[in-house]
């Protein structure tokens, strides 16, 4: 019931706005004027055609050609005289992601569920609804963009590892490569968390074999006391505080990082030849991106020369406090200040030392490697340029004046995950993160989008109040951004044409 409701209200507001955009902005816009033309060359059989300029594979096109093709027997029954071309309209084009969005909250919708099995299911409901307002998800469901159908089939690979079907994993992993490259990290990252949960699912069996009684003998005295420890430990894992909620973790998640990372290698010995044959669909597909990214000579498709890979440091500080602010309600409040200060004090020598490098680590990384991309200084179209131009880069010290929020984000993200998650599941994230954010040269926030979700599903905020606020929060900004791209369009002098302010 839960999916259907979570589908019915995010169609609910998909097929109005998509007609007001449609009607509103009827022309290819931004990005859309290299991708509508390209997938219409493939609705007239032409598959040779290529543009130069468009950086990601065709995955998108392929979904859309496949949706039309559902669609055609009614659209010709509609209009008899209509061909496959006209089928492939800007607005049917734009309808895709409309239709994966609502897959995209039923996915999110499950795997809620499947992260939290007790969660009552208007919770779950809730907050797929609301995570499905997430405004770089919301905005981009009605233009012609990779960014939704990315996340759609990057969270359809995760559901299938939490289900343990990992040929079906995998599968979609190679269809979400084939939408964007820089889904390979998150494809490694889906196989690292199956081979964790793998790991920690094998280690419980062999727990409960070793606490039940053994030759039909009643359990001795000491087994029940440890058993009635272990209830106890569970009953208080779960975590509640006025700010927020999160559901306990496992009982070995007590042990430091590097007893961790030792016992999960010593465990994945025992068990290589299970995980190889469980999760060898995934090196499959490494191998063969590795072999394309060697033919193609890069990871990029087209303009290379704009998106050629550079060390941008700073962005995984932007995307930390960007996280933070689209979960403001959560990181930035007395009780989450309180709970990292107390934590703080606690280990003050370590911490005053941690503190120490990491602000050495995150201004040599703002110094040297803080990238102001041409487009993001000649783009007055986006966020990103007013956040440059009016606060990072509005005086020389303000960039650095940021490095204590970078900081607390980071920290705030480690503390909540760190509750809820294995160390080691907590720095295969951050890894990932890293690795798919630090090469990118241009500062964008829809690159944020799929660790974002990633991170706020780990979470495991269960207080409705605060996702109510959250929910809040993104209809506001939902609102003006769309209210700024409809009905506040602008002309530059150097270029012909309506500008609209997009993300």
């Amino acid at each position: 019931m839960g999916r259907i409701t979570v589908a019915l209200i995010v169609s609910s507001w998909v097929i109005p706005i998509s007609i007001l955009v449609n009607s509103i902005v009827p022309e290819p816009y931004m990005d859309e004027i290299f991708h509508v033309p390209q997938v219409q060359q493939y609705c007239v059989g032409n598959f040779k055609s290529w543009d130069p300029m468009i950086t990601t594979p065709p995955g998108l096109y392929f979904i859309s050609l496949t949706y039309i093709a559902s669609l055609f027997p009614g659209i010709l029954f509609i209009q008899p005289l209509s061909n496959f071309i006209n089928s492939c309209s800007i607005s049917i084009l734009r309808s895709t992601n409309g239709l994966l969005a609502v897959i995209c909250s039923i996915l999110v919708h499950d795997i809620i569920k499947s992260l939290n099995p007790s969660l009552d299911d208007k919770k779950a409901t809730l907050y797929a609804v609301i995570l499905a307002l997430y405004p770089l998800h919301w905005f981009f469901s009605f233009l012609y963009y990779t960014d939704v159908a990315s996340l759609t089939v990057v969270l359809a690979m995760y559901l299938m590892c939490l289900k343990k079907n990992y040929i079906s994993s995998a599968l979609l992993g190679a269809i979400s490569v084939v939408i964007r490259q820089t889904n390979i990290i998150w494809m490694l990252f889906v196989a690292c968390s199956g081979i964790l949960n793998l790991i920690e699912a094998k280690k419980k069996h062999e727990k409960n074999l070793l606490s039940e009684p053994q030759f039909g003998h009643f359990a001795s005295s000491s087994s029940v006391k440890v058993n009635s420890n272990l209830k106890r430990r569970r009953s208080g894992n779960a975590i509640h505080t006025s700010t927020h909620s999160i559901h306990g973790k496992s009982l070995h998640q007590s042990t430091g990082l590097f007893s961790e990372i030792w016992s999960i290698l010593l465990a994945a010995w025992h068990l290589k030849f299970e995980l190889f044959v469980s999760f060898s669909p995934f090196f499959a597909l490494l191998l063969a991106f590795a072999a394309f990214v060697v033919w193609n000579g890069s990871i990029v498709l087209g303009a290379k020369e704009a998106h050629s890979v550079s060390p941008h440091f700073a962005q995984l500080f932007y995307y930390g406090l960007v996280s933070s602010c689209f979960m403001a309600p959560i990181h930035f409040t007395t009780t989450q200040v309180a709970i990292l200060a107390n934590s703080f004090w606690k280990n003050k020598p370590f911490s005053f030392l941690l503190c120490f490098f990491a602000s050495i680590i995150t201004f040599l990384s703002i110094h040297y490697f803080s990238i102001a991309h041409l487009y993001l200084l000649a783009d007055n179209r986006h966020y990103p340029f007013y956040l440059w131009r009016k606060i990072i880069n509005s005086h020389w010290s303000t960039r650095y004046l940021l490095i204590p929020l970078y900081l607390y984000s980071w920290t705030s993200i480690f503390t909540l995950l760190g509750k809820v998650e294995k160390k080691v599941w907590v720095l295969v994230y951050f890894l990932a993160s890293a690795t798919c954010l630090i090469p990118t040269p241009l500062i964008e926030f829809r690159y944020y989008t799929i660790p974002f979700f990633f991170l706020i599903l780990h979470c495991r905020i269960t207080n409705d109040r605060l996702w109510l606020l959250m929910g809040l929060i993104y209809t506001s900004i939902n609102v003006f951004t769309m209210t700024m791209f409809l009905f506040r369009p602008f002309r530059w002098d150097h270029q012909h044409g309506i500008q609209r302010f997009i993300w």
